[in-house]
Formats: C-alpha cells, sequence, structure tokens
C-alpha cells in the first residue's frame, strides 16, 4: 500500500505536524526526506530496509557513498537529499551554539559532537574551544587518522586553543568500529593535554568520544583526569 493511501495519521508528515518529530521513528524520519520509495517499496518501508540492512540511522549516513548508492531504490538525488539532511542538522545546533546558547550539560556537549563525527569513516580529533561562559567560539577537526588511531600533536592543541581565545577547551574523537570504551591511549592523551591546558590557564573540561553506536563523556563518568 503506499503512503498516500493510508490514515492520514499514520503518514510521516501529517503525523510529524500534528505530533511533532519526537514522535516519529527513525524509519518515518527518513522517509520524509526519501519522499518517495522503489516500484516495490514505498518510502517507509524503503528506510526501514536501510535502517535494518545498515544497523541504525547513524550508521546508514556514516557510510561509504559507494555503498548507499549500490542499495536498491536510492540514486543519487535520495542520496543528495539524506546528506542535506544531515548537513542542515549539523548547521542548525552550530549556529544556536554561537549565537547564545551553551555547552552547559554534558548531553548538550554529547548531542553536539556526536552529530559532528558520526559521519566519519576514519578516525579523526576535534577541539571545541569556548569563552567564559560555555558559548562555542570554534568547533574544528584538527587531526585525521586512520580508522583505528589518529595521532594528536598537544602543541598544536594549545596553538589552535590560544589563536581563538579559548578560555576552555573541550577535546572530541571517534571510534569509527567500536564502542567509545576509552583505551589507554585515550587516558593518556586526556592527561598529558588537561596538564598542558593547566600551565597556559586554559581549563580543559571534557573528553568526548563518539562510538559506532554510542557517546562516551570523561567528565559525566567522572573518568580520570575529570574524577
Amino acid at each position: 500500500m503506499a503512503i498516500k493511501d493510508w490514515h492520514k495519521d499514520d503518514r510521516p508528515r501529517e503525523k510529524l505536524l500534528n505530533l511533532g518529530a519526537a514522535a516519529l521513528t527513525d524509519a518515518e524520519i527518513l522517509a520524509i526526506f526519501l519522499r518517495t520509495g522503489s516500484k516495490t517499496q514505498s518510502a517507509i518501508d524503503l528506510a526501514r530496509s536501510l535502517i535494518t540492512q545498515f544497523g541504525s540511522l547513524a550508521e546508514l549516513l556514516a557510510a561509504p557513498p559507494e555503498t548507499v548508492l549500490s542499495c536498491h531504490g536510492i540514486g543519487t538525488a535520495k542520496y543528495a537529499q539524506m546528506l542535506a539532511s544531515l548537513e542542515m542538522g549539523k548547521r542548525y545546533l552550530d549556529s544556536q551554539l554561537k549565537t547564545g546558547n551553551t555547552l552547559n550539560r554534558s548531553q548538550a556537549v554529547k548531542d553536539y559532537v556526536s552529530t559532528q563525527l558520526r559521519q566519519h569513516s576514519r578516525e579523526v580529533f576535534a577541539v571545541l574551544c569556548l569563552d567564559n561562559a560555555l558559548t562555542l567560539i570554534n568547533y574544528e577537526v584538527l587531526f585525521t587518522g586512520g580508522i583505528s588511531a589518529c595521532s594528536v600533536c598537544v602543541k598544536q592543541v594549545l596553538r589552535h586553543a590560544l589563536s581563538h581565545g579559548a578560555s576552555q577547551l573541550i577535546i572530541a574523537h571517534n571510534h569509527p568500529r567500536v564502542s567509545a570504551t576509552p583505551s589507554a591511549a585515550d587516558n593518556q592523551l586526556t592527561t598529558q593535554l588537561k596538564q598542558a591546558c593547566e600551565l597556559i590557564d586554559i581549563h580543559l573540561i571534557d573528553h568526548i568520544i563518539v562510538g559506532r553506536n554510542d557517546t562516551l563523556s570523561y567528565a559525566e563518568l567522572g573518568l580520570a583526569p575529570f574524577e
């Protein structure tokens, strides 16, 4: 049955307008951006099959272009719509945080960083520069590595923070293929950066790790050196 033949309360667009975006499933949200299905599937059926195939909406959006485009029912137009939806969300959050909203809650930090980093198929290291009010001054990926590792230069991180006049800092990186569980190297780097920041009167307030399906905050869990 085509979506147009469904009861109006069950159609994703109408459901969104009547109940709000939070009432929609991942598949229903994706179906709105896909707009149409294929000859054999409605948009919602196509969305469900894609999410099932990739494991989650996040993994679908982070998958390599050639992998997504090889899926039945997905052409360049639908893929472009998916990428545009992801970028729109990122830009909305970035605009909100640079016009007065603050990163004063660990969940807000995790949501923002997860949106920025989950799309990367390689490990990357990013820095969030903040002022005393925890308003975002600058977000930037400073280092890019391979699938499971990324080299970080502490001096370069400090130079970057000073160049943007940051008084507080959040560092973040991703684990594209595994969970957000910190490695021994992650813990060592976090301690080194916190100690280095203290020498130049910058407060390192958190280290966020974005895993394949989860996100971890050192400060929220009270992990060293944020005990």
